[in-house]
C-alpha cells in the first residue's frame, strides 16, 4: 500500500513514535542527503516475526541460514567482536553493555519514506496508517545531565597513543583505530527523545534508532560499510575529520586543509588500500576499483574525507559471505587488519561491542546496505548502563594530543544532547 504524506517531516515523526512502542524496531534515516546508491529517504521496521540472536563462534553461518529461510526485509546488526569468528582473536576487556553479536529480525510491518510517498509493507496496511495519524506527538522533559566516566584520562590516552606510534616505528602497523569508552552507570534516559534530538543536532545519512529487547542504539553515522546493488558491491571509507567553522570563509578554508593534509591523505588511501583488498575476496577478477578517492563531505558538525571503492560480486557468492569477508570495516580497524585488531585489544579499555560493528538491511531484491556505528549512543535499560565510543586513525605522523581532541570532536553532538553531558 502506497499513501502520500502531505507533511514529511510530522508523519515521519509519528511514525517512528508508534513503531518505539513495538519491542523491536529499526529506524534508518537519510535526512536528505543526496545519496546515488539509497534506495529510499527513510525506513521504519517494526515488530518481530522472527529473530537470531547470535554470538562469535557460528553467527555468520547462521545468519546465512536465517536469510536463505527469511528472503524478504530483514533488519539487524553485527558487533565488532564477530572478528573473534573470522580470525584467531579474542574480546576480553570490560563490557557493561552485555549486547549480543549479532541481531536481526524479520519485521510485522514495514514502512519505506522516498519522496513524499510512504509504502506500507504489512498484512493489515490501513490499520497502520490509522494508527500513526492518530499519534499526538510527545516531547519528554529535559534531559538531566550525565556524567559520564571516560576509561582513559587525558594523558592515560595520549601516553598510550605515544606507545602505538612505537609499533608504527618499528614497522609492526601501519595506521590503526584507537577507541576509548565513555560511560555512565545507574542512568534512565528516554532513548526516543535523546534519538530525536541527536538527529536534529546531528543529522546524517545512516542516522539509527534500533531497539531490541530493553537494548537501544542512538547513531548519527555518517559512514557506509557495505552495500549491494545488483551485481555491485560498494564501500565507502571514512578517514579524515576537520571541524566545521561558523565563518564562511574559515569553513571553506578548513575544507581545503583537509583536502591536503598529508596525515589526512595518508589515513584515507591506507583505509583505501585495505578496503580494495578486502573485496577482492568477494569479487570477481579484475573488477575492484576506486571509484572516487578523497572526496570531501561536509556534515553538522564535521567535513569528512570519504572514498569509494566497488566491485562485480563474484557469482554464487551469498550476501552474508560478502559481508564476512570484509567485517569489520577497514575504517576501524588498521593495517595490516589483523594485527592492529589484536594491537588494540591490548591498548584499548573496553570491548567495542556493536561499535565498530555495521547496522543495516537485506531486501527482497538481494540488495543489502550497511553502516559503520559510530557517533553512537548505546544504551542497556536493564541493567541502566550508557555508552559511546570515539575512535581516531592513529598513523606515523599522529599527534596524540590533536587525537585526543578529534576523539572528543567526534562526541559533541551525543554530550549536546545528554543535556550537556560532563566528563568527569
Amino acid at each position: 500500500m502506497i499513501v502520500q504524506v502531505n507533511n514529511l517531516p510530522e508523519f515521519r515523526k509519528k511514525a517512528l513514535q508508534w513503531a518505539a512502542s513495538f519491542d523491536t524496531l529499526c529506524y534508518l534515516d537519510s535526512n536528505g542527503f543526496n545519496d546515488p546508491y539509497s534506495k529510499f529517504d527513510t525506513l521504519i521496521a517494526a515488530g518481530s516475526r522472527a529473530e537470531l540472536t547470535a554470538n562469535a563462534g557460528d553467527a555468520f553461518d547462521r545468519l546465512d541460514e536465517f536469510r536463505k529461510n527469511n528472503p524478504g526485509w530483514m533488519t539487524g546488526f553485527l558487533g565488532y567482536d564477530l572478528k573473534n569468528e573470522i580470525e584467531a582473536l579474542t574480546s576480553a576487556n570490560p563490557d557493561g553493555l552485555k549486547f549480543s553479536d549479532l541481531y536481526f529480525f524479520v519485521p510485522e510491518h514495514l514502512i519505506l519514506i522516498k519522496g513524499d510517498k510512504a509504502e506500507i509493507i504489512s498484512d493489515h496496511p490501513n490499520q497502520v496508517v490509522k494508527a500513526i495519524n492518530e499519534q499526538a506527538l510527545v516531547r519528554s522533559a529535559q534531559q538531566s545531565v550525565i556524567n559520564l566516566k571516560p576509561r582513559f584520562s587525558r594523558q592515560e590516552y595520549i601516553d598510550t597513543v605515544n606507545s602505538i606510534k612505537e609499533h608504527i616505528t618499528r614497522g609492526d602497523i601501519y595506521v590503526t583505530n584507537f577507541c576509548q569508552e565513555f560511560f555512565a552507570e545507574d542512568v534512565v534516559i528516554e532513548p526516543l527523545e535523546i534519538f530525536t534530538k541527536l538527529n536534529e543536532v546531528s543529522p546524517n545519512p545512516f542516522s539509527t534508532f534500533f531497539k531490541w529487547n530493553g537494548n537501544y542504539i542512538l547513531g548519527a553515522s555518517p559512514e557506509r560499510f557495505l552495500a549491494k546493488r545488483g551485481s555491485k558491491l560498494i564501500s565507502q571509507p571514512i578517514k579524515g575529520t576537520a571541524k566545521r567553522l561558523d565563518d564562511t570563509k574559515a569553513d571553506e578554508q578548513a575544507k581545503q586543509i583537509l583536502r591536503n593534509h598529508p596525515k589526512e591523505l595518508q589515513e584515507n588511501v591506507m583505509v583505501v588500500d585495505l578496503v580494495r583488498n578486502d573485496l577482492t575476496r568477494s569479487a570477481k577478477p579484475g573488477t575492484v576499483k576506486t571509484e572516487e578517492l578523497f572526496g570531501i563531505y561536509s556534515f553538522k558538525q564535521v567535513h569528512q574525507m570519504i572514498s569509494t571503492v566497488v566491485c562485480e560480486i563474484e557469482d554464487n557468492l551469498s550476501n552474508v559471505q560478502a559481508i564476512k569477508n570484509t567485517f569489520p570495516m577497514g575504517s576501524m580497524t588498521g593495517a595490516p587488519k589483523v594485527s592492529c585488531m589484536q594491537l588494540m585489544e591490548q591498548y584499548e579499555r573496553s570491548k567495542r561491542g556493536v561499535y565498530s560493528g555495521a547496522i543495516g538491511y537485506f531486501n527482497p531484491d538481494d540488495d543489502f546496505d550497511f553502516n559503520v556505528v559510530i557517533r553512537s549512543l548505546l544504551y542497556n535499560s536493564s541493567n541502566k548502563y550508557l555508552s559511546f565510543h570515539a575512535g581516531g586513525a592513529i598513523t606515523y605522523h599522529a599527534i596524540a594530543e590533536n587525537e585526543y581532541e578529534e576523539c572528543l570532536l567526534k562526541a559533541t553532538a551525543v554530550m549536546e544532547v545528554l543535556g550537556g553531558t560532563r566528563v568527569l
